[in-house]
């Protein structure tokens, strides 16, 4: 598959932390030097030492994971280790397990999370901060409608480029159309968002039936993860067409344009995505308009944090490491995750969100959790009213919203980036660092991966709902506080969501408190 270099900066800075750069390598062949050694990491079977580890971690991490040895070989050899031990009359140690569960945390974060990370900005592109419409009203009726829908960006980055071409264009007003129009479910539309500018994000995995229940879509494309087959049969009720893209996830009923098994055809990806806009411009003179129907509720909203640009918007890390550390702003929350039908769809994530706001804490946010701030207004200046006056002064002066969107799920590689780098600009380790992992809703095997990611960093996961495993006393235990000891980081649950919210800002306030940073606060702003 040919594709262009669109984040050469990426390449380099990534290229000279892994130590490979050299002077006279084009940007072509950093690229796949670097591509080389992120495969590697993924899928080695003789232990050798973890590149991607070793270049981007916190020392301090890499020497508490290398004394519990639990620095894994590879992403296959871990899963398929752990699929080995935990087979009949193999591993009858629970201890024993739990050690092997760490090793799949380590590979899940560094090599399906911030090994892709780097791969898809080096392609791609970095994220850019630009304002963006949200929610149901975004979605316009005299257009093409085209749902992006899974966690690839293989796909929807060619369908952005489809979208585009004059001649399909043309083709959609010769239907009658207004032009072709694309929008986001999940994390596919939100890594396309927040390069490209030109898909509105709409909705999380959990309301993708309320969206497609409009009546207004005419293609519905879904790549992989968070695809409930439930949309098929709301898709049924609309003219809507739903095309499956991935080998790796298929619905009864839905038409199958895919990449395959053996990625034989990934030269093709432009071709396909150019025949799906098709098929939308063919499918647009069915739709029923008596059927379609949107609620006129739309918001603006600013996407595209990175480290770089956050870096530029405060003229240095050390001015935001400063900031922190004298209190005007009290610490950071990467307030993600899945949702979860146990609880109120959203609410526990805005209710969090609220109580940290209060108390001047900046929150961080992608993937599923993002959506009902976006929709909500936290994602825009705007929203400085929820916030203390800590955060009022200084997000105020610079124009920015208390809370910073990320991007996808996958980008909870920006926020432990942007703690490990103002750790180092407050020579302080992570672990005794004002910053947290939080997600309130979360409900399936990401979530779980996500928490224990930053756990492993040596911060705490905070949830109101609990972990699935009850089943085991020791497990159980395992996961809620005797990380404390080997990691330096305990699973925290309290099933108020405003509860919740009190406890991290107690939590880290105390940590303030045992760095020297600030006094005692009085009593938590509700």
């Amino acid at each position: 598959m040919s594709l262009p270099l669109l984040g050469p900066e990426k390449v380099l800075a990534t290229a000279k932390a892994f130590g490979i750069y050299q002077e006279g390598k084009t940007i072509a062949e950093l690229a796949e030097s670097l591509a080389d050694l992120l495969l590697e990491d993924m899928s080695r079977a003789v232990p050798a030492p973890h590149r991607t580890i070793t270049a981007m971690a916190p020392p301090e991490r890499v020497e508490t994971w290398s004394g519990l040895d639990i620095i894994p070989i590879s992403s296959y050899h871990e899963v398929f280790e752990a699929l080995h031990r935990t087979g009949t009359g193999t591993d009858g140690d629970w201890e024993n397990l739990m050690k092997q569960l760490l090793r799949c945390g380590l590979a899940f974060a560094w090599n399906s999370v911030v090994g892709p990370s780097i791969a898809a900005d080096c392609l791609y592109g970095p994220p850019k901060r630009s304002q963006i419409e949200t929610n149901f009203a975004s979605i316009k009726k005299e257009y093409v409608n085209i749902a992006l829908h899974g966690h690839s960006p293989v796909l929807p980055s060619a369908l952005v480029q489809a979208g585009r071409d004059p001649e399909l264009v043309e083709l959609a007003r010769a239907q009658g159309a207004a032009g072709i129009r694309l929008y986001g479910i999940c994390c596919s539309g939100l890594s396309a968002l927040y390069r490209y500018g030109e898909v509105h994000p709409l909705s999380n995995a959990l309301g993708a039936e309320l969206i497609m229940g409009t009546g207004a879509l005419d293609v519905w494309v879904a790549d992989l993860q968070d695809i409930y087959p439930g949309i098929m049969d709301v898709a049924a009720c609309f003219h809507t067409k739903v095309v499956t893209t991935s080998d790796s996830c298929r619905l009864p009923g839905a038409i199958h344009m895919a990449i395959d098994h053996q990625h034989g055809n990934m030269s093709a990806a432009l071709g396909q995505a150019k025949e799906i806009v098709r098929l939308a411009i063919r499918n647009y003179p069915a739709r029923q308009q008596e059927n379609v129907y949107i609620p006129e509720v739309s918001l603006e909203a600013e996407v595209g944090f990175s480290v770089e640009n956050i870096t530029q918007a405060f003229g240095s890390l050390d001015e935001l490491a400063g900031l922190i550390k004298n209190g005007r702003i009290k610490g950071i929350v990467n307030l993600v995750g899945c949702n979860n039908p146990k609880v109120v769809y959203e609410q526990a994530i805005l209710q969090v969100a609220d109580i940290l706001l209060a108390n001047d804490i900046i929150v961080l946010t992608n993937g599923c959790a993002s959506f009902p701030l976006l929709k909500m207004g936290y994602c825009s200046p705007k929203a400085l009213a929820k916030a203390g006056p800590g955060l009022q002064g200084v997000l105020g002066a610079r124009s920015l919203p208390p809370v910073w969107h990320m991007g996808e799920c996958l980008d909870n590689a920006r926020a432990s980036g942007l703690f490990r780098a103002l750790a180092d600009k407050s020579g302080q380790p992570l672990t005794r660092m004002p910053v947290a992992f939080a997600s309130p809703e979360w409900s399936n095997e990401k979530g779980v991966g996500a928490a224990l990611s930053f756990r492993l960093m040596g911060l705490n996961s905070y949830h109101c709902i609990p972990a699935p495993v009850q089943g085991s006393d020791k497990v159980a235990g395992f996961f809620a506080s005797d990380t404390q000891e080997l990691l330096g980081s305990v699973m925290v649950v309290v099933t108020d969501p405003r509860g919740l919210g009190e406890k991290i800002v107690a939590d880290l306030e105390q940590r303030r408190n045992q760095i020297g940073w600030t006094p005692n606060i009085k009593g938590v702003n509700k």
